[in-house]
């Protein structure tokens, strides 16, 4: 079993090696530890689906990007093809990530699979524009932040987006919430559970913690998101995720 620091700084082709170990779990796979996600994965998708009701609608076309290979992009395949009075309901659903991740998902009539580092993939943007009903990238934008072009990533997305459409970037590690939360009574029982001694929490306000998502990116999504003409909010995962004193979620709308 690999330890959580051996999840730290992941790359595009890091994830494509992770994708080939086959003695990996498939939450290893996507970079948690198995602690962090194995039998929390329904919990997730339930929030999910309740900040994008879209999901429970049909004749939608649904985006993830980066769904890797754990349950939660099988359980969107399921909801995206439902079964009603012996009559299927198929609606589309478009899979991008690396040829690697995306051999070990299932394929679907109702399924495209595009192979590629997103954005960098010119053929979905020029078939998909204005098309889009929900995007999804799930403990992804982080990635994009460190290892492309955040802006790009988002522009992008933006431009995919139907009239009404919605994008989840969802569980995106703020390190200043993190440092709020151990900071604080709460956070360093949590720390001293965990650790099973009784130090302190080392935490440090208003310093400049490389490759690292903060505060100011995260409001800054917002801003060049309303600014191009579409409501952008920060909101706060369900309680009982794993990471929902650390992480939370952006919820964009095209009006």
């Amino acid at each position: 079993m690999k330890e959580v620091n051996e999840f730290s700084n992941l790359t595009f082709d890091d994830f494509r090696e992770l994708a080939a170990d086959n003695d990996l779990s498939r939450h290893e796979k996507v970079g948690f530890p198995d602690e962090y996600r194995e039998g929390k994965e329904e919990a997730i998708f339930l929030d999910i689906c309740t900040k994008l009701p879209a999901l429970n609608s049909t004749n939608k076309r649904v985006l993830e990007i980066g769904p890797g290979c754990s349950e939660l992009p099988v359980m969107l395949m399921d909801l995206c093809r439902q079964h009603d009075n012996e009559l299927f309901v198929v609606c589309c659903l478009l899979f991008v990530d690396s040829a690697e991740m995306l051999a070990l998902l299932p394929d679907g009539d109702h399924v495209e699979k595009w192979t590629g580092r997103y954005p960098d993939t010119p053929r979905l943007f020029e078939k998909y524009a204005n098309k889009i009903d929900v995007i999804i990238a799930y403990s992804v934008i982080q990635y994009a932040y460190v290892e492309s072009n955040l802006w790009d990533f988002l522009d992008r997305s933006l431009s995919l987006l139907a009239d009404g459409g919605m994008i989840l970037f969802g569980d995106v590690p703020n390190i200043t919430m993190r440092k709020r939360f151990f900071s604080s009574a709460a956070g360093i029982q949590c720390h001293r559970d965990y650790t099973g001694s009784d130090e302190l929490p080392n935490v440090s306000f208003n310093q400049l913690e490389l490759a690292q998502m903060d505060d100011s990116v995260v409001f800054a999504l917002l801003s060049r998101a309303r600014a191009q003409g579409f409501h952008a909010w920060v909101v706060p995962q369900a309680s009982d995720l794993p990471m929902a004193n650390r992480r939370e979620d952006i919820l964009i709308r095209r009006p």
